[in-house]
């Protein structure tokens, strides 16, 4: 992992992003990074991933207070993000595995 690792967080989705319109064009998902949860207080970045055809959004939470996890859940664009994010070890993310969550959540 790089030394940001909301940078490469952003390549990985951006590289599955590609991916994802090569092999299903119909899906053709919004990628958005969010720096502004700092802006009122809460030490943390997220990224939003939305298929706006099927109205379904991942959202994933790099918080400073869980160093080296990703948070990360499955919800409906117009929900907010609730409190029940799952989490997993930051390293364990991969491009691959983004193609695949964007891939059958959206699909």
């Amino acid at each position: 992992m790089s030394e940001d690792p909301l940078k490469a967080l952003s390549d990985m989705a951006s590289d599955a992003h590609a991916r994802i319109q090569q092999a299903h064009q119909h899906i053709n998902p919004v990628v958005g990074v969010r720096r502004g949860m700092r802006d009122v207080g809460i030490p943390a970045d997220a990224m939003t991933i939305d298929c706006l055809r099927t109205q379904r959004r991942i959202t994933l939470i790099l918080h400073d207070e869980h160093p080296g996890a990703l948070l990360y859940q499955f919800v409906m664009i117009e929900d907010e993000a609730g409190d029940e994010f799952k989490k997993m070890a930051l390293s364990e993310m991969t491009t691959e595995k983004l193609f695949e969550w964007m891939q059958d959540y959206f699909d």
